[in-house]
């Protein structure tokens, strides 16, 4: 082993101590020059299109970036290291200055993802409440979007709750909420539904047809309970089928996964049975090769967390693999050329 090899375990080892420094996600360099850069991570610090009184979810990406020190560095299944095949930084947080205005704050949002599709930085973010989903989609997908080459993005979409709820005209205030984005993005024309999958619908329905305005929009809703009977590979070639090599964004709410393995979440859905890391993990690796173009991890709760901040963990864990889709696919297409 050379000793410059030695100096560079070395750091890689130590640095991920995280008592110290400044906390970057995944201690990747705090630089916004979009221009150096191939993958832009970015904190939303959105709460407010929950419309809730638990509103603790914009306190997310600053609990991701003191955890993810500590996170995998290189993807063994791949045979990976992200940090060294694509050029990562941490971009900050958008900046919300009119925080208590949900509307104000979508636009903001999408203002500030229309920076980064313009550049050709593929954003991986951390929420922030569901809602944050539509302010970046409606920046990097659709017409005027360099990210998605003027086409409409499709979705892979976690969650207990199909957030298509365009029979409501709002929830609680809040228009572009986090019950409404999957419906509005496919009106607007940012996101394809007929070529987009919802998985691991549970929650605790108030009404007989609540998947009605998700499956009237066109998408594939994939219950927990058709995951169980269908199982991991059956549900990744029904999303292959429907993805295709279009312009996909994977958006990823905390609560599609049991309370047991992320307790830290807005909306919890403690009377049924939720998703496994097993289970996510084996479905976002099967997306390996897709056309990713970006993607979120969502509804963080830092206040109602376990005290060893395992939803903390688990949210790095997903964010980690969808940069790891990203920049695999971006190293085999380098290979190529």
């Amino acid at each position: 082993m050379t000793e410059t090899k030695k100096q560079r375990d070395h750091a890689t080892m130590l640095d991920g101590l995280y008592w110290w420094g400044v906390p970057t996600l995944f201690r990747c360099p705090h630089d916004a020059d979009l221009s150096a850069c191939d993958i832009g991570l970015v904190g939303v610090p959105h709460s407010t299109g929950n419309g809730t009184t638990e509103r603790d979810q914009h306190l997310g990406p600053r609990a991701v970036r003191n955890v993810s020190a500590l996170g995998r560095r290189v993807h063994m299944k791949f045979n990976l290291d992200p940090w060294h095949s694509c050029r990562i930084h941490d971009l900050g947080d958008v900046p919300l200055p009119h925080a208590n205005n949900n509307e104000k704050c979508i636009e903001h949002i999408t203002q500030f993802y229309r920076g980064i599709d313009a550049a050709g930085v593929k954003p991986v973010s951390v929420g922030g409440d569901h809602s944050v989903t539509g302010g970046i989609l409606q920046a990097i997908a659709g017409k005027q979007a360099k990210l998605s080459g003027g086409e409409k993005a499709v979705l892979l979409h976690f969650d207990a709750h199909t957030d298509a709820f365009h029979n409501l005209d709002h929830f609680l205030g809040a228009v572009k909420s986090a019950a409404h984005w999957a419906s509005y993005l496919v009106r607007d024309g940012h996101v394809d539904a007929a070529h987009s999958v919802q998985l691991g619908i549970r929650g605790n329905p108030r009404t007989l047809d609540w998947l009605e305005p998700s499956l009237d929009l066109g998408y594939e809703v994939i219950s927990k309970d058709a995951f169980d009977e269908l199982g991991a590979q059956r549900c990744i070639d029904i999303i292959h089928r429907r993805v295709g090599d279009r312009p996909l964004y994977i958006t990823f709410d905390l609560d599609c996964l049991d309370p047991t393995v992320a307790p830290g979440v807005a909306n919890l859905e403690a009377g049924c049975e939720g998703l496994r890391m097993a289970d996510v993990t084996r479905v976002l690796q099967g997306m390996r090769g897709r056309n990713v173009i970006g993607g979120d991890v969502v509804c963080l709760m830092p206040s109602k967390d376990s005290p060893n901040q395992i939803t903390a963990l688990v949210a790095m864990s997903i964010l980690f693999e969808i940069i790891c889709l990203i920049a695999d696919r971006s190293a085999e297409s380098s290979t190529a050329n």
